[in-house]
């Protein structure tokens, strides 16, 4: 350590590999001090000129601002502040073309300066000395301050690193051509450069602060020498002039003998680089109490009148620069931001001047001639010997156009520092350093990329994990065991055991006990069986009382069907009711048709004593043998209406009352019919002893009585018959089975009789009608006219009262 630190002392220089030596064209802007230029017609600030963050917004659209007012608030990391560069009005805050090569739109505050120049209320600290080391680093944050040298990287992040700091190196080399800003500014502010680098010297505590400055700035180191001989700990080495030697990881290369590794930054060798201009702001932050607002800018190029170096506000639109310094352009003229090795074209001047801006090259055509098209590669190895990384820009070259981006990577693409080198020296006029930007640029979206979903993922793993311990934790705690009791808590519930223990060991009171609970149980069981078995025997007295009352009245009525079957003559089996009822309307209507018969002999009787011619005896015999066939008729055709009758009752169909009405109705008129016909049948007997022809009177006078005598009979018998009969259609109740039986017997009974007494009456009267003679005999026995006019009376009282009887019968039908 002592003897690096001896070497450098000794101002031992370690070149580095690689570099190139363009022409210096110095000459043209180190000649004349720094010029103050005028205020522009309006300031573009730009809100991100840095690496990091943008700030917050403070201002608004029409608000008025005062020079070095903060226009941000650095709000994340590596986020600074921008501030008012004069004071005026804000006319805009819109996106403005940016200091890139793409001029991309960036968020910018427009300010129309209004000629004041008023500062804001400055807070100068005249004893940095005593301020923290915090309150020193809010300074520089709060002042905006960045590097300068064109990275842009936030100062106070450096001037707040935690590692240990050996070397605190000033970047005085800009050894870019025509740039001689930081030249300019070494030579007229050396002290102030110098204070500022004390600054960080007590942020920072370095062994050891090295200026470094190239052998072509003789006044320079001078300026530095003298302004740094108060500080034992500052010394000023002189490097020797070559491109890029201004490059960080180069400088520490030559000042230090120590090489910052592919990926690493200088604070991991413990070297801190620090450009001039940063130190300049950071003096005038901390002594001034001013923000960067503006900036020493070199405006170089054959086509600028007055080449030199100008304090530029922050936002100074590139034109109000060539403009101020006497711009004369050519055809297809080409602006460019930065020095001709690592600047790019702008395409446009109406940008702003940022942080980072050292110098505005307005070159004619002789002066940076325009790129030749590009050729294919002669592999010829000059990019790769004249690269101060020790990189292969030819491999890097076809890895880029092939986008095998981690090939890049692996053969250390972010080592290179884009110096340019490689495409000076290139024959074939390839725009190396073009492919690299691109490269990068591709392989920074892609690891930004990678970097969201792996954040993304860290998320989703912790909330997996926060809710799966949750889960562990709800399910432990319905697990967790009661809390131990206190040994008051344990000594309460043994008390309670053993008074238990002594009531349960006292007879008097188990027994207590038990007999409640006997009670209870007893109640209990009561209760149930008054549920289960409910008190109904007033029910069961009043059903078995109805039970009686009707067997008793089942045994009466058996009793009285069996005397109403007892007084049946011709049956004892029992008869089925309404088999009864069949049998009883058979009967009537066949004694009915039996009676139609009658009557329809009648009429062929009666026509004969109606006829005019005389009757003689034959005749009347026929007619009587013709009365008598009929009645013979009408009682065969009763007496087979009686077996009907009788078969009726074997006929199991059953049969309803309706029909039962509609049978005996019909029974009532046949009978009806029988007793018309025999009715009718009476005149033509009775008649016959009145026709012309001679009877025997007496014989006549004992026929007509025995023949009234019957038909009385019948009548009376069909008489007595019909009710019987009638009475079934007559109620509406139902019929008795058996009555109805018994009655049909009788009615059949009656009518047999009926007819056989019919038969009976007309017998005498036959032999007077098959034996001629006879009757002759009998018609020739002289009767006085008395009794002949007794017997026709006596015939026609019994006609009369046959047929009013008849008539009797229909009615109650």
């Amino acid at each position: 350590m002592d003897k690096l630190l001896e070497q450098i002392k000794k101002g031992v220089v370690w070149p580095f590999s690689g570099g190139i030596h363009p022409p210096q064209q110095k000459s043209l802007s180190n000649s004349a001090s720094i010029t103050r230029l005028p205020l522009p017609d309006k300031l573009v600030v730009a809100l991100k000129q840095h690496i990091g963050a943008n700030g917050k917004l403070l201002v608004e659209k029409g608000q008025h601002v005062l020079k070095g007012q903060a226009l941000t608030a650095p709000t994340a990391n590596w986020s600074v502040p921008v501030h008012a560069p004069s004071s005026g009005i804000i006319t805009d805050i819109a996106p403005q073309p940016s200091a890139h090569p793409s001029a991309l739109p960036e968020l910018s505050v427009v300010i129309e300066p209004d000629g004041k120049d008023e500062w804001v209320a400055l807070n100068p600290i005249n004893n940095p000395t005593t301020l923290s080391h915090d309150e020193l680093v809010n300074i520089i944050h709060q002042a905006g301050i960045s590097g300068m040298g064109g990275a842009g990287f936030p100062t106070y992040i450096k001037a707040d690193t935690k590692q240990p700091i050996e070397f605190l190196i000033v970047n005085a080399v800009e050894c870019e051509p025509y740039i001689t800003a930081d030249d300019t500014l070494m030579r007229e502010h050396a002290i102030e450069v110098i204070q500022g680098l004390e600054l960080m010297q007590q942020l920072l505590n370095p062994t050891l602060c090295i200026v470094g400055i190239e052998d072509n700035k003789p006044e320079a180191i001078i300026a530095m020498s003298k302004a740094a001989e108060h500080n034992e700990k500052i010394i000023v080495q002189t490097v020797p002039t070559i491109y890029p030697s201004g490059g960080e990881k180069q400088l520490i290369k030559l000042l230090t003998n120590r090489e910052v590794p592919s990926a690493g930054i200088p604070a991991d060798i413990g070297v801190l680089v620090h450009n001039t201009g940063t130190l300049f702001a950071v003096q005038q932050a901390v002594y001034e109490g001013k923000p960067l607002i503006e900036r020493v800018v070199t405006v170089t190029g054959n086509t600028i009148h007055k080449p030199g170096n100008v304090w530029a506000l922050l936002g100074t639109e590139i034109k109000h620069l060539l403009d101020c310094q006497g711009f004369s352009p050519v055809p297809q003229q080409r602006v460019v931001m930065g020095g001709p090795m690592m600047g790019f074209t702008l395409p446009t001047v109406r940008i702003g001047v940022v942080k980072t801006t050292n110098c505005i090259l307005a070159p004619d055509h002789k002066e940076l001639a325009e790129p030749g098209p590009e050729k294919a590669c002669i592999r010829c190895s000059a990019c790769a010997d004249a690269c101060p990384a020790s990189l292969l820009p030819q491999q890097l070259q076809w890895f880029a156009k092939s986008k095998e981006y981690d090939k890049l990577q692996e053969h250390n693409l972010f080592d290179c520092i884009e110096c340019g080198a490689c495409a000076y020296v290139c024959p074939s006029e390839i725009p190396l350093v073009q492919y690299y930007r691109v490269a990068k640029m591709e392989i920074k979206e892609q690891q930004a990329d990678k970097i969201k979903a792996d954040r993304a993922k860290e998320r989703f793993d912790a909330r997996k994990e926060r809710l799966d311990r949750e889960q562990e934790e709800r399910q432990n705690r319905h697990k967790r065991k009661p809390a131990a009791k206190s040994a008051d808590e344990k000594q309460k519930v043994a008390d309670a055991l053993a008074r238990v223990k002594s009531k349960s060991d006292n007879g008097d009171e188990k027994s207590a006990v038990a007999a409640a609970i006997a009670r209870a149980k007893a109640k209990k069981l009561g209760d149930q069986s008054a549920e289960l078995e409910p008190d109904n025997s007033e029910v069961a007295k009043e059903r078995a009382l109805r039970k009686e009352q009707a067997r008793k009245y089942k045994d009466q009525k058996s009793q009285t069907d069996e005397s109403a079957v007892s007084e049946t003559p011709q049956s004892d089996a029992p008869v089925d009711d309404k088999k009864a009822a069949v049998a009883a309307a058979i009967a009537r209507a066949k004694a009915k048709k039996a009676a139609q018969a009658n009557e329809a002999t009648e009429p062929a009787e009666s026509e004969v004593p109606q006829t005019d011619t005389p009757v003689d005896d034959k005749k009347a015999a026929v007619a009587a043998a013709i009365a008598r066939a009929k009645a013979k008729k009408a009682a065969k055709a009763l007496e087979d209406a009686e077996p009907t009758v009788s078969e009726a009752p074997q006929t199991d169909a059953p049969v309803d009352d309706k029909k039962a009405a509609v049978a005996a109705a019909i029974a009532r008129a046949k009978a009806k019919k029988a007793a018309k016909a025999l009715e009718d049948a009476e005149p033509v007997v009775s008649e016959t002893p009145q026709s012309e022809a001679p009877v025997d009177d007496k014989k006549a006078a004992v026929a007509a009585a025995i023949a009234r005598a019957k038909a009385k009979k019948a009548a009376k018998a069909l008489e007595n018959a019909e009710p019987a009969i009638s009475e079934a259609p007559q109620t509406d109740a139902p019929v008795d089975d058996k009555k109805a039986a018994v009655a049909a017997a009788i009615a059949r009974a009656k009518a047999k009789k009926a007819a056989k007494a019919l038969q009976d009456a007309e017998t005498p009267s036959a032999p007077d009608n098959t034996d001629n003679s006879s009757s002759s005999i009998d018609a020739n026995v002289p009767k006085s006219s008395d009794d002949k006019k007794k017997a026709a009376v006596a015939a026609a009282i019994a006609r009369a009262k046959a047929k009013k009887l008849q008539k009797e019968g229909n009615d109650q039908s």
